[in-house]
């Protein structure tokens, strides 16, 4: 059974787990800025704590309210590939949110989604989240929420359904070193980031 917007929102502020609709896949969510909420993910996925976990942001003001190191060459990057299925890895100087970093401290993946509906509504209201696919390590990446496996929607305080999504996850770009780096090809093309990033450096 899917719950509200504002159970969502609740689950969240509390510390617990949600599983909420991004505009890729159905994503495990929690407040980045509890560290205990931010382990749980990764215990649910059954995912090694050196994996990243992404922060998703409401808007380019939030992640850079957040974390204001980004201001300069990532801020340029990130205005010109974000909102979009993208995740950026970016120069993070200062450590915020050292718990989202896994085993690159230095560093942090950000996302601004482009979201429509219910989740869009919960993403601008607690104004971001750390978020991961809504699967077990290794399996499939849910398109709808009743993808998502039945011990994670168990563990989670609040389901928020948002139809189906694409399926596919964000494509994540690496910006730390000199030339831009490609980690995963997934729902926007790297080639055309790459494009894009080259008319800025």
């Amino acid at each position: 059974m899917s719950s509200t917007v504002d159970e969502a929102v609740a689950a969240l502020r509390s510390g617990t787990v949600a599983i909420v609709p991004t505009d890729t896949v159905y994503g495990l969510a929690a407040d980045p800025d509890s560290k205990d909420a931010v382990r749980e993910l990764s215990r649910l996925k059954r995912r090694d704590e050196t994996q990243p976990i992404a922060l998703v942001a409401a808007g380019l003001d939030v992640l850079l309210e957040r974390i204001p190191e980004l201001r300069g060459r990532a801020e340029r990057i990130a205005h010109a590939l974000l909102p979009g299925p993208y995740t950026l890895v970016l120069p993070n100087p200062a450590g915020r949110y050292a718990w989202l970093a896994g085993s690159r401290p230095g560093t942090i993946g950000v996302r601004i989604p482009e979201l429509a509906g219910s989740g869009r509504e919960l993403l601008e209201r607690v104004g971001a989240i750390a978020a991961t696919s809504a699967n077990l390590t290794g399996a499939a990446d849910p398109r709808t929420l009743a993808e998502v496996p039945e011990e994670l929607c168990a563990a989670a305080a609040a389901l928020l359904d948002g139809g189906p999504l694409p399926g596919t996850p964000s494509t994540v770009l690496d910006f730390t070193g000199a030339e831009p780096l490609a980690l995963r090809e997934g729902a926007a093309p790297v080639a055309d980031a790459l494009r894009i990033v080259a008319r800025l450096l």
